[in-house]
């Protein structure tokens, strides 16, 4: 589903993309969180709370929508248990058993990019969170097959259409097709000003800006600099930093595209062998280490994450100040919605 949230979350978003498979702790000091966009917009939506302020925040306003939704479901002749674990956002802690740390070297000599060698995928690993129960599933399974269907079609709305869906599986979101959960988000965060005819063109300036970032000449000069050391250090052929890590999940997509197929033809899951385990699996393993670890060189050599950030808050300070007006009104709708 195409983003329905706020602008500092995209900007968020798009700046991690822009900067894939970097982390906030290899080259200097600068990090995400000094985004001149995100700060200048976030307290519309709460970004200045604390994480465990936004984590409450969260659950409140989950509980609420999940009552709203059991009122609903209710008036359509459906029972329906409030869920409160149904995903969300999770702030993570110190005492989590296994760290995101790509930019550590300990951590790329065992994991790489985390793609093939996802520690959250390793044996024995576990992420933390309690097992999820469906409140529902018992009610779920006393209805009849048509039954669970207009069951899901009324909470949720009915699936969109083949041709509504673009390739990359994203479809335009309207609250009033999402059945009872979108009529309890309308009904506890009101209209989106983000999504708003009144923002669209502001909404067009900020797509074009995330995808043109990287053909900034500052960037194409940064990344012939990390290019050129990666060529050094054996790892030729690539021409932008976020390739390297997309090399290995292509070929990891290849691998599972040659076990159970495109998706144009049936393949019987039972009668294919897991292709994690295979050797062409464990060989791009270790491909995805041996290149994880260079690229990691390579970005503190160039100090990558320091120059992009740094090129990057450019063009967002430009970006503010010739979009000055519309940010403005933009923030006062957000801030008046909440």
């Amino acid at each position: 589903m195409r983003s329905t949230g706020p602008l500092a979350v995209l900007a968020a978003s798009a700046l991690a993309l822009t900067l894939a498979g970097c982390s906030a702790g290899t080259g200097g000091e600068l990090t995400y969180e000094d985004s001149p966009l995100s700060k200048y917009l976030s307290s519309a939506y709460g970004g200045d709370l604390s994480p465990e302020e936004q984590q409450k925040q969260f659950e409140e306003q989950q509980r609420k929508q999940e009552d709203l939704m059991a009122e609903c479901m209710a008036k359509e002749g459906f029972e329906y248990k409030p869920n409160v674990q149904n995903g969300g956002m999770v702030v993570a802690s110190d005492d989590d058993e296994i760290k995101w740390e790509p930019d550590k070297k300990e951590w790329v000599e065992k994991y790489g990019y985390g793609i093939v060698n996802n520690p959250y995928n390793a044996e024995g690993a576990s992420t933390p969170g309690e097992e999820y129960v469906d409140p529902n599933q018992e009610y779920l399974d006393s209805l009849s097959e048509s039954e669970r269907t207009a069951f899901y079609e009324t909470a949720y709305g009915v699936p969109p259409e083949e041709d509504e869906v673009s390739e990359d599986g994203s479809y335009e979101y309207n609250w009033e097709d999402s059945g009872c959960q979108g009529w309890a988000q309308h009904e506890l965060q009101g209209d989106d000003p983000w999504q708003s005819d009144e923002f669209a063109e502001l909404r067009e300036k900020m797509s074009e800006l995330w995808s043109t970032t990287q053909d900034a000449p500052e960037y194409k000069k940064l990344n012939t600099k990390w290019a050129d050391c990666m060529a050094d250090g054996g790892e030729p052929g690539f021409t932008a930093q976020m390739d390297a890590q997309q090399s290995i999940s292509d070929a990891q997509n290849k691998l599972y595209e040659s076990a159970y197929g495109d998706g144009t033809t049936e393949v019987d899951p039972e009668t294919v062998e897991d292709p994690n385990k295979s050797p062409e699996m464990k060989e791009l393993g270790e491909k995805e280490i041996a290149l994880a670890l260079v690229d990691l060189g390579c970005r503190e050599k160039t100090n990558y994450m320091d120059e992009s950030l740094k090129i990057q808050f450019a063009l967002e300070e430009k970006f503010i100040k010739d979009n000055k007006a519309d940010l403005e009104a933009f923030k006062a709708a957000a801030e008046q919605s909440n």
